[in-house]
């Protein structure tokens, strides 16, 4: 099985991300968001088009676009 990205998390479920893969100021703007590795991030919903994802992590929450999903690498929490 391939790198999982935030983008494959199911509704309701959490992982912890494991590395960051985009670069300059993408990467710098979601490490300023709180989004690093390490941290466990809680997909709370998906807006009714699938764009944006709302998640939860480190007790606020934050919607992001799939496209910046797809660059945030995660394993499956085992909550």
């Amino acid at each position: 099985m391939g790198e999982l990205t935030l983008n494959d998390i199911k509704t309701g479920s959490s992982a912890v991300v494991t590395k960051i893969g985009s670069l300059g100021p993408l990467k710098r703007r979601l490490i300023d968001m709180g989004i690093t590795p390490g941290v466990r991030i809680f997909v709370k919903k998906v807006a009714p088009l699938g764009d944006p994802i709302e998640i939860r992590l480190r007790g606020y929450e934050l919607s992001i676009r799939r496209t910046e999903a797809k660059n945030i690498f995660v394993k499956k929490d085992n909550e």
